[in-house]
């Protein structure tokens, strides 16, 4: 983050959606002007929480707004419609619009945005060098990749030069063990001319869980130790207020999210479009 631009400010533009009249903190990303409120960054995300300590007159003006380098408009407007997308549990996004999310997320420290995009990564179809190598490069439990594992260890051909490139070689070797222990697995229950495809999907996950060392190294949707080997709980995604509901088990609860999706209404009709240029 930059300090605050002080040349050009005739030049830019208000962002059409992501600069309201009751916004308290501007950002100034690409040309663009984002006037939004200050308490979503201070209470979730540590990063912006030492920002904002920092130089606390930054932000309060279009000529002292922080300057985003790292990021661009586009990018910045969908992290910014987590918050005030009042449909978000019926849109159905992409997943490039999650990978964003998740991205800036790890960057600026927002480890309940983080979990949610983990969440709607994985109700996605994302093909599996793809889903391995953003997991591990964003340090993401690596017990949800059990699926993805799986898919290369049963597929016929072997993992070609171009994906291996992409893979790290731990992985690369693991999955090469994998396919042989369930060759073998296969062949000493009876198959003639196995493949790995042949061993039984229990008995694939159970050389997948030891290879990975996926059960002993039990971890949270972002990388950190868990507890328990329970489910991962389910982060709710932010109110507009920035709050989240939650019952006793870490899940929304019907009541919680009914009276969310009421504070979203009530705060969408103070929205507005921005002030004049």
């Amino acid at each position: 983050m930059a300090h605050g631009s002080h040349n050009g400010i005739s030049q830019m533009h208000h962002h059409p959606e992501y600069y309201l009249k009751d916004g308290d903190v501007t950002f100034h990303v690409q040309g663009t002007l984002f006037c939004v409120h200050r308490y979503f960054f201070e209470r979730e995300s540590q990063f912006f929480a030492r920002e904002f300590a920092r130089a606390p007159k930054e932000g309060t003006s279009d000529s002292t707004a922080f300057r985003l380098d790292e990021v661009n408009a586009a990018d910045f407007a969908k992290f910014l419609w987590v918050w005030y997308s009042r449909s978000y549990r019926c849109e159905s996004k992409p997943k490039d619009h999650w990978f964003t999310i998740l991205e800036l997320s790890t960057k600026w420290q927002f480890p309940e945005m983080k979990e949610l995009a983990v969440d709607e990564l994985q109700k996605l179809d994302i093909e599996p060098i793809e889903k391995i190598t953003t997991y591990d490069r964003y340090n993401i439990d690596k017990s949800l990749l059990l699926p993805a594992y799986k898919l290369l260890c049963k597929r016929a051909s072997r993992m070609s030069a171009e994906e291996g490139a992409r893979l790290k070689m731990p992985t690369i070797l693991g999955i090469h063990e994998a396919r042989e222990r369930a060759i073998r697995s296969a062949a000493e229950s009876g198959c003639r001319s196995p493949t790995s495809a042949d061993a039984g999907d229990e008995e694939l996950d159970k050389i997948l869980n030891d290879v990975f060392n996926l059960n002993s190294h039990a971890t949270n949707r972002q990388g950190a130790p868990s507890q328990a080997k329970s489910e991962p709980v389910r982060t709710p995604k932010p109110g507009l207020n920035g709050a989240t509901n939650s019952n006793a088990n870490g899940l929304s609860s019907s009541g919680s999210s009914n009276q969310n999706d009421n504070k979203q209404k009530d705060a969408e009709k103070n929205k507005g479009t921005g002030k004049q240029s």
